[in-house]
């Protein structure tokens, strides 16, 4: 192969989703946006509903067509931008649910579609998406009485356990949504893991089904095997890469493998990280470029064809962590030129 093989295993991935399910004694549904945080969103919502999964988030109406294609019939699937314009015909041919931000999505949505099922949104203080406490409180009975099927909120800090935000949050939802007959939801990955009383009737995990914190117990669901291109012997002194950042103290070997930050390696990934040949670690050396990265293979008593740089031992999050970014975002740009592979 000459491009890098990523692989998904959807076992992996189910063994997560009950793990998160069985911490609740209410309805958990999952979060498939961004084309399952770049995983597949298809095979990821198939083998998902095939759990049990009933309800499904996406980030725009586009992507919920594309995972009612997968799914089918039944399952709810939720737009989290709400309805936007020119979105009817898509909420209505795929069955989608929008969930409502603002006064003008309330009113678009009721004038297109008017018997169509809707979702509403509140702002409780991240002030990112949702109707605001003054916009909820005007609208509140008009919206309650056409039966939203959810309400939702978002919590800007649940990563962060003992911080204030996540409290403040908690009670400014109970106390917009006191009396509400439809089910409610405020619990992604992190407000789950923080108890019972953040998970309400519905909770929507995203990133713990995909092997990221803040859900440290989470299976590795994403594997990432480079071919070997070149190997070529290196004596004491000379360089490696652009920029001259990594200098030999020892005759060495160097791996040449085909990856780079344009497959979402980031360039920002330095010194800390290894690849691996099996369990035998093997340090990324010298400056990631747009297509190679370039490996200390000195100490393997073989010539790898492949080397791996996500497994068990490599997470997602130690990658994210040597970039100075989040999980999330090593998830969502493994690129296009991956060949992939899904293990069942």
């Amino acid at each position: 192969m000459s491009t890098a093989r990523l692989t998904i295993n959807l076992h992996a991935l189910a063994g997560n989703w009950r793990a998160l399910d069985a911490k609740t004694d209410t309805e958990t549904g999952a979060v498939v946006k961004a084309d399952a945080y770049g995983l597949g969103a298809g095979p990821v919502a198939s083998t998902l509903a095939e759990e049990g999964v009933r309800k499904f988030f996406v980030a725009v109406a586009e992507e919920g067509a594309a995972v009612r294609r997968a799914i089918g019939p039944g399952p709810l699937i939720f737009v989290f931008s709400g309805h936007m314009e020119g979105d009817a015909d898509l909420l209505r041919d795929h069955d989608l649910v929008p969930l409502l931000n603002s006064p003008e999505q309330f009113q678009r949505h009721i004038q297109a579609l008017p018997v169509h099922p809707f979702g509403l949104q509140l702002d409780t203080g991240m002030n990112r998406l949702g109707l605001e406490p003054a916009d909820w409180s005007a609208l509140r009975n008009r919206a309650e009485a056409l039966n939203p099927v959810l309400i939702m909120s978002h919590l800007a800090c649940a990563d962060e356990p003992d911080h204030p935000m996540n409290r403040q949050q908690l009670e400014a939802f109970r106390g917009m949504t006191e009396g509400v007959s439809a089910p409610r939801s405020l619990a992604a990955t992190g407000g789950m893991l923080l108890g019972p009383e953040y998970h309400f009737d519905l909770c929507r995990p995203g990133i713990g089904l995909y092997g990221g914190l803040p859900f440290a117990a989470a299976k590795p669901v994403v594997t990432v095997d480079l071919p070997v291109i070149q190997v070529r012997d290196l004596a004491v002194g000379e360089t490696v890469g652009y920029g001259n950042t990594w200098k030999a103290r020892r005759p060495s070997r160097i791996a040449t493998v085909a990856a780079g930050y344009a497959d979402g390696l980031h360039r920002a990934i330095g010194g800390g990280i290894d690849t691996f040949a099996g369990d035998l670690p093997c340090p990324v050396v010298g400056r990631i470029s747009m297509d190679l990265i370039t490996v200390d293979v000195t100490d393997l008593p073989h010539t790898p064809e492949r080397l791996r740089i996500l497994n068990g031992h490599q997470t997602v999050d130690d990658l994210a962590e040597a970039a100075g970014t989040i999980g999330y975002e090593i998830l969502t740009s493994l690129g296009s030129r991956y060949s992939r592979g899904y293990v069942e």
